[in-house]
């Protein structure tokens, strides 16, 4: 069976390098599929899930990551993925997230209405609220 290689990267680390039956890609667009043999395309992420569907004979199964942001190049059966936030639905933890969204929503109340940080944590809360819905959502597919 044709598999591709995917390398997916955030900016501080690789969040998976290897082999892939097909990736389902969370684009500003929708969701676009990627299987081996596409034709070569870059595209921009938006916010969404991400997903690595793994080889049968790797073990199968679904990798979701979280995206907020960043590009995809397809080529030659290759995939390399270029996330500006990522995290895997597998790694967060609810109650933390949901701890980190009271603490940022605190620092933010204290902050001026003209004060150039507020950006900053507002997008924070932003990708924190996104961990949640998708998270809780991803994880429930496998409940």
């Amino acid at each position: 069976m044709a598999a591709l290689t995917v390398q997916f990267v955030r900016p501080d680390r690789i969040m998976y390098e290897g082999p892939a039956a097909s990736v389902i890609l969370a684009t500003y667009t929708g969701e676009r599929g990627i299987w081996p043999g596409r034709s070569p395309i870059i595209c921009a992420l938006g916010d969404g899930i991400v997903r690595l569907n793994l080889l049968k004979e790797d073990g199968g199964g679904v990798a979701n990551v979280i995206v907020s942001g960043g590009y995809a190049e397809v080529k030659n059966d290759t995939v390399i993925i270029l996330a500006d936030h990522a995290r895997r639905t597998d790694d967060i933890d609810l109650e933390e997230t949901e701890r980190l969204i009271l603490e940022t929503k605190a620092t933010l109340a204290g902050l001026d209405e003209d004060d150039n940080r507020r950006a900053y944590w507002e997008n924070k809360i932003k990708w924190f609220s996104m961990l949640l819905r998708y998270a809780d959502a991803a994880q429930g597919e496998h409940r």
